[in-house]
């Protein structure tokens, strides 16, 4: 008999869920709305309500599983299976996500932030399947990270491991929402190209679209950003240059400090593909250590949206068998 695994990604705005086979084959994926009302207390008990559904919609049997991983945004307790902090689902207070999963659904529970699970993910089936030093970079709404050493995720004695998003690429640069200035955060995630392209605009006077849609208040998205850069337009091109110079300055302070064998780009940014990959990673190797600039590779994510369930499926793996 095949042993089953349940994944589950919790978002702000949508938890994705799976079924998965024991060697990371997604056998069923679904979403759901997350519903933050109320404080965010009708989250977990929709979740159970989805699982318990999808299995009664399908062959599958709770009997048939063994064990239920989940990535969360906020500062996570691993042992206690709490989450605090996750002001994007109104969890203000602490939240006995643990507790209320294993008492519902009798499986054990693994609980981790989306980040370094979605970072699993990849590690276990994607970009960084054949290595065993891997760190990996989300650029989406904020800039995330998960580092893995030696096959193990790494934590770091307050759980503040990864947080490659706080890297201080501007001293003294733009306000960050942790309270610091200058973080990559608010230079390469989806609201900082942005950010980046507005504050540029200001010096540039020759013609371009994206200049032209700032000045008249249209909206400018990072997608839109490296778009029109790909359609030559010189400004956008001026952006995603200086997006990727901070992209890469931060990513070679992370191959000198930790000389992986890959550091591996996901999140919705890097859709971008080569337009983000190749100066990003020029930008990587200017500011390399020679011996890591010659060894660690920049590479693109593989598995796109489904890198949070599956690396919530390694997750669950990893806690029944440690």
């Amino acid at each position: 008999m095949v042993r089953k695994l349940i994944g589950i990604d919790l978002g702000g705005t949508t938890t994705k869920l799976a079924f998965l086979t024991d060697s990371g084959e997604v056998l069923d994926k679904w979403a759901i709305t997350t519903d933050v009302s109320a404080n965010g207390e009708k989250i977990v008990p929709n979740i159970i309500n989805s699982i318990t559904k999808k299995m009664e919609d399908s062959d599958h049997k709770i009997d048939d599983f063994i064990g239920i991983g989940m990535g969360t945004p906020g500062s996570v307790n691993r042992e206690d299976g709490t989450v605090i902090g996750a002001y994007n689902l109104n969890w203000k207070t602490t939240q006995n996500i643990k507790d209320q999963i294993e008492k519902s659904l009798g499986l054990p529970f693994a609980l981790d932030n989306d980040a370094n699970v979605a970072s699993l993910g990849e590690y276990w089936k994607g970009a960084g399947s054949k290595d065993s030093d891997v760190v990996f970079v989300t650029l989406g709404t904020g800039v995330g990270g998960g580092v893995i050493v030696n096959g193990e995720l790494a934590h770091g004695v307050n759980g503040g491991a990864g947080e490659i998003g706080h890297i201080t690429v501007e001293p003294g640069g733009f306000e960050c929402t942790c309270g610091k200035k200058g973080c990559l955060e608010q230079y390469a995630s989806a609201t900082g190209v942005v950010k980046v392209a507005k504050h540029l605009s200001a010096e540039f006077t020759g013609q371009s679209r994206l200049k032209e849609m700032i000045n008249s208040g249209e909206e400018v998205t990072s997608k839109v950003v490296f778009f029109l850069a790909d359609n030559g337009d010189i400004f956008a091109n001026q952006v995603v240059d200086k997006v990727c110079y901070y992209l890469g300055l931060a990513l070679a302070n992370v191959g000198n400090t930790l000389n992986p064998d890959n550091i591996v780009i996901g999140g919705g940014v890097s859709n971008a593909g080569n337009t983000l990959l190749q100066p990003t990673t020029k930008y990587f190797q200017e500011n390399a250590f020679r011996p890591v600039r010659d060894s660690t590779k920049i590479r693109l994510a593989q598995l796109g949206n489904d890198a949070g369930v599956i690396g919530a499926g390694s997750l669950a793996l990893r806690n029944i068998n440690k």
